[in-house]
């Protein structure tokens, strides 16, 4: 099944897809204030790095308009999630972007026909895409 407009939904799924780097990059934010309650602390290299990748997510945010957006927002899921290596807590909030992540792969494989690719051009025919009879 794909959708009638496969270039509107890809460009609303794009949309989506930079809010949830923008809230995951939110949530990185957050981390820093349980670490320092830890007994290990809140170091200077533990907090460069969430405040990098907190950056980064909210700069692919910016790039999801671009053909490899969905790629490089996929790809920033596995440093997300190794948050959790950090705070035990982010195990569970990053696992639930992470499924939220693939849920809207899972979304634009069935209204576009690819999870990553372009937007394939609609066929001429009507309009669903299927080819029309003859006369």
């Amino acid at each position: 099944m794909t959708a009638p407009d496969p270039a509107r939904a890809a460009k609303a799924l794009r949309g989506v897809a930079a809010a949830v780097l923008v809230l995951e990059g939110i949530a990185v934010l957050f981390v820093p204030r349980g670490i320092a309650q830890t007994e290990e602390g809140l170091g200077a290299g533990r907090l460069t790095i969430l405040l990098v990748l907190a950056t980064v997510l909210i700069l692919a945010s910016g790039v999801q308009r671009r053909e490899r957006g969905l790629l490089i927002g996929t790809a920033l899921q596995v440093p997300l999630l190794l948050t959790g290596l950090l705070n035990g807590i982010m195990w569970f909030v990053a696992g639930a972007f992470v499924l939220i992540w693939s849920y809207l792969l899972q979304v634009r494989k069935q209204l576009v026909g690819t999870p990553f690719g372009p937007v394939p051009e609609p066929r001429d025919g009507d309009a669903d895409g299927a080819p029309a009879g003859t006369p």
